[in-house]
């Protein structure tokens, strides 16, 4: 029989009223002859009851102290209560379910708590129960060790879940649920006239989420890919298909190929830094010297640029004093530019196309936007502006590129 993956959101999960659709997805997918595996995150967001912020308030208020190993069992329970509390509304429906663990679903990981990578996914139990016609319900964002120790796979760890299901059952398809109606061209909070869109690539997808776009996180796009399953980010509120992701040269049933454009859509983050460290003349070590500084403090660079004149790279807000600081230390003299934010043009079709980049200046130029550095890769042209910049230059690009047609 086909198989399906189904994953659900916090929000999702929060209400009555919610679930409520939630049960109508599921019946739905049965009444296609699916066998259905649910994976579902933690009821609610932070401050409801069992919501994993809310589990991790409990021990803030309480001095932070406990150890890894023993805050990922914590960070666990929600999933756990999440999954539980579906089963029973499924059972009530008269269909038949089983709830399981990540590690007994066949997630092993390694032993990186709280951001464990996962291993191996070994689905035989998951198997087993679809064969007797139930609906496996998965706590996602969880695994065990081969000792089994359990572990949490970071922030976005449902969306993995699911997609490394997805793949090792071979699914054919794994559905995103969030409260969205699929992936926009651009943040409708931004954006007004930000249009929805039917298909995108892996790649595509997978650098907005990587740029600020917050449906799906990339993890969960990278596991897909190598797989080669199909993703459909979906509204839970609503019957309609959603965005489906999946790679350009494949089918989907009776769907065409993802049609061929030159940019996809707009993304967005803020709240970066950019620092410049200028090299003194025969200074030959400098970027050696930076960035292997930052790795051993665990700061995250992006944005780089390495010329003989010295190096420009970003750092978000939180952490830039703390690089200021241990550049000084190594007797550079850095400067820096706080507030910044990182404009993303995503397309799958631009790679060989000219005119894009000039399109971009063009239309930052008329809004008197100031390019602070630039960047691109075969998918992604990326621009760092001010801070006080970032919305219009967001309405600038999905204007001049047209997206809202």
């Amino acid at each position: 029989m086909r198989i399906r993956v189904q994953k659900f959101g916090g929000t999702s999960l929060s209400t009555p009223e919610a679930r409520k659709h939630v049960l109508e997805h599921i019946q739905a997918a049965r009444s296609e002859d699916c066998q259905l595996v649910v994976v579902v995150s933690a009821m609610g967001r932070q401050g409801e009851p069992y919501a994993t912020d809310t589990l991790l308030g409990l021990i803030r208020q309480n001095g932070d102290q406990l150890p890894a190993r023993e805050r990922d069992l914590l960070m666990c329970c929600g999933e756990w209560i999440s999954a539980a509390n579906l089963c029973n509304l499924i059972q009530a429906e008269g269909i038949p379910a089983v709830v399981l663990t990540g590690g007994q679903a066949g997630i092993e990981t390694n032993d990186a708590y709280g951001n464990a990578q996962i291993v191996s996914v070994q689905p035989k139990r998951i198997l087993e129960h679809l064969d007797r016609g139930e609906v496996v319900i998965v706590a996602g964002f969880q695994g065990q060790t081969a000792d089994h120790e359990f572990t949490t796979l970071g922030r976005g760890g449902s969306d993995t879940s699911a997609t490394a299901i997805g793949g090792a059952l071979k699914a054919e398809v794994v559905d995103i649920f969030t409260d969205v109606n699929g992936i926009l061209t651009a943040d409708p909070r931004i954006v007004e006239d930000a249009r929805p869109l039917t298909r995108v690539s892996y790649a595509e997808i997978c650098n907005m989420a990587h740029n600020g776009a917050k449906v799906i996180h990339p993890r969960a796009v990278e596991v897909a890919m190598q797989a080669n399953v199909p993703v459909r980010v979906r509204s839970t509120f609503s019957k309609e298909e959603g965005t489906l992701v999946t790679n350009p040269d494949s089918l989907y049933g009776a769907e065409k190929r993802v049609e061929d454009r030159h940019v996809t859509g707009i993304a967005h983050f803020g709240n970066i830094t950019q620092i410049q460290v200028p090299a003194a003349e025969g200074q030959y070590d400098l970027q050696l010297q930076v960035f292997k500084t930052m790795a051993q403090h665990s700061i995250s660079v992006d944005f780089i640029n390495v010329n003989p004149s010295g190096v420009v790279y970003t750092v978000f807000d939180h952490v830039a004093e703390k690089a200021l600081d241990l550049l000084r230390g190594l007797g550079y003299k850095p400067t820096s530019l706080s507030g910044c934010a990182k404009v993303s043009v995503i397309g799958g079709g631009m790679n060989g196309v000219p005119g894009v980049m000039a399109k971009i200046v063009e239309a930052l130029t008329e809004e008197n936007i100031r390019i602070l550095q630039s960047a691109d890769s075969n998918t992604t042209i990326w621009c760092l502006v001010h801070g006080e910049d970032m919305v219009s230059a967001v309405r600038a690009l999905h204007k001049s590129f047209q997206l809202h047609k």
